[in-house]
């Protein structure tokens, strides 16, 4: 993968953006009044004009608490950008941010993606910042600094979280996420008891970062990678590992470069750059979160993402990482076997290799010495886990706007299913009554879960993978056509179609749907249909009655009235749209 941590000429070596020609000298460098008052309070905060002034100023977004797991050592690690950015010549301010806690925030992280981007935005437009480095990982924080970073449009670099260290529970190599469904299925079934509980709740997740697994936090720091914004190597970096200070570090003294060099986050961010991060969310097996992510921040940097686009790059890839929850390994092994820039040597007739990166002149200079060192681990062309891209997009009139399926983590014979459907209005009633002998779920049916999208959820919750029924997983059965407007996490699996679009809260199809209705999925066509009458439906639509709103006041207000399809990417409205944002007067 080459030295990441090397320092070059052109990190430290003055480029083509003299000092007075700082976006933070407007702050600081001028003779009034207001230039007087941000020194004098730069000396309050301690600091010597020299460590300062004529210098870039780098902002350090940290999404670091006390409360996610993911990112607990991300307070450490930005001590390490600091370093970086001070021997490089730049002068580091760290910002706390939103965290973002896929682990514990409810109702979901996701309804509050677009505040930390908003957050993201404003911040480094309000304050004397040259350039930012990124600091995230669990799942919403790296598409929401990265859409508010494009939407400002400084220099950027983005230090992935990284990794937890594998799981472990007696024999067993645990991956978090995926293997907590599973022992919590085989609890449901009776095939282990409380006393293995125990032992698994103290196995699953042994160190801070994020899932270990080809999850979305994996999916999206994988996806920052191969836009070009993160060091070479670094979204595979286990969290705990030296060489992830070494990265940060490295981040740091890059930033530096770039500003000096003018090198704006947008001339990275480009057409053909989302184009390759699609392509190797596919090739991964990535999680389907990042099919509504890759839009949203393709959007930000003035590019048209569709889902047709993923459709159409999904069957010019293969899946060549054998990771769960599709595959075999976790992602301390993927790094070993040559992480993402040994990945991308299987890709590159796909890829845009003359694109620049933050790193590099271009990506195929970025990929010159990656090598891979395991290839059961990152598979050869000629031996894929699947012949084309994980995930699908599916059409029909169940979802006239699309819907999605990873169907590389579904059993294969559900891929074409045609059963009845056994319906749930929202996730509370489907939790309490799913058992019920009365449904008489059988392994035919399809389970279908309504109000559960970008407004019904609200927020688009990660309820798609829909529990099997306790009878039937006494009787073996592991996998079920589910169908919904939610989202699931990128560790899950499952026959589970998800994002189904428009959402049934505001009357997409899938608000009229009743239990016995006969529904056929068929992957290969990327079909999903509903064998109900046009008449009928309209019958239906007729007694449909729009939903009272969730919130009278505050940001979910707000949220409810400016949050987009997922087809579109969940963004809001008036941060999606095109318009100048002044820089502020700064007297």
């Amino acid at each position: 993968m080459g030295d990441m941590t090397a320092v070059r000429p052109e990190d430290t070596a003055p480029g083509p953006v003299r000092p007075e020609e700082l976006r933070s000298h407007q702050w600081y460098g001028t003779d009034g009044l207001r230039s007087f008052s941000h020194r004098a309070r730069t000396r309050q905060l301690g600091y010597l004009p020299e460590e300062h002034l004529g210098k870039p100023v780098i902002a350090i977004l940290n999404t670091w608490s006390d409360i996610n797991p993911c990112h607990v050592h991300l307070r450490e690690r930005a001590q390490a950008v600091k370093r970086g950015v001070w021997q490089a010549g730049g002068f580091p301010l760290e910002f706390p941010v939103s965290t973002l806690s896929e682990t514990f925030q409810k109702p979901t992280p996701m309804l509050y993606r677009n505040m930390l981007a908003m957050e993201t935005e404003e911040l480094l437009r309000s304050y004397p910042v040259d350039g930012a480095v990124l600091m995230g990982g669990c799942d919403k924080t790296t598409p929401a600094l990265l859409m508010g970073a494009a939407s400002v449009d400084l220099p950027a670099v983005f230090v992935p979280a990284g990794p937890m260290l594998p799981g472990h529970w007696r024999t067993e190599v645990l991956g978090s996420g995926t293997d907590m469904w599973k022992y919590w299925d085989d609890k449901r079934a009776g095939l282990i008891g409380d006393a293995e509980l125990a032992e698994l709740e103290n196995g699953l997740a042994r160190s801070p970062g994020h899932c270990m697994t080809m999850g979305t936090a994996s999916t999206l720091t994988a996806a920052a990678e191969a836009l070009g914004v993160t060091m070479p190597g670094a979204s595979s970096i286990p969290a705990v590992d030296s060489g992830h200070d070494r990265m940060a570090a490295a981040a740091g003294r890059r930033i530096v470069g770039l500003v000096r060099e003018g090198l704006r986050l947008s001339t990275v961010l480009t057409a053909d750059a989302y184009e390759d991060a699609v392509a190797t969310v596919l090739a991964l097996g990535g999680s389907t979160n990042a099919v509504i992510h890759l839009i949203a921040m393709a959007g930000r940097s003035g590019v048209r993402l569709t889902l047709d686009d993923f459709d159409r790059i999904a069957r010019t890839v293969p899946v060549l990482a054998n990771l769960r929850p599709g595959g075999q390994y976790l992602m301390e092994d993927f790094h070993r076997a040559g992480g993402l820039p040994g990945f991308l040597t299987r890709l590159t007739d796909v890829l845009h290799l003359d694109r620049p990166t933050v790193a590099h002149s271009s990506l195929r200079d970025q990929l010159s010495d990656a090598l891979v060192h395991n290839p059961e681990v990152i598979r050869p062309r000629d031996r894929p886990l699947a012949t084309e891209g994980g995930v699908a997009v599916l059409r029909g009139n169940l979802c006239p706007d699309g819907a999605v399926i990873k169907h590389i983590a579904a059993e294969r014979h559900l891929l074409k299913h045609t059963g009845p459907a056994v319906v749930f209005d929202d996730y509370r009633t489907m939790q309490r009554t799913i058992n019920d002998p009365a449904l008489g779920i059988t392994a035919d049916h399809v389970l279908v879960l309504r109000n559960a999208g970008p407004k019904g959820g609200p927020g688009m919750p990660e309820y798609g993978m829909l529990p099997i029924p306790d009878h039937l997983l006494k009787q073996g059965v592991r996998d079920m056509v589910r169908i919904s407007d939610a989202r699931m996490s990128g560790t899950s699996y499952g026959a589970c179609v998800l994002h189904v679009a428009p959402e049934s809260y505001v009357g997409g199809p899938l608000a009229l749907v009743r239990t016995g209705d006969l529904i056929t999925l068929d992957v290969e066509a990327r079909s999903l249909h509903l064998h109900v009458e046009d008449e009928e439906l309209a019958r239906r639509r007729g007694e449909w009655s729009v939903p009272p709103e969730r919130f009278g006041r505050g940001y979910g207000a707000l949220y409810n009235e400016q949050i987009t399809q997922a087809d579109t990417g969940c963004d809001f409205a008036f941060l999606a749209r095109p318009g100048e944002v002044p820089d502020p007067y700064v007297g």
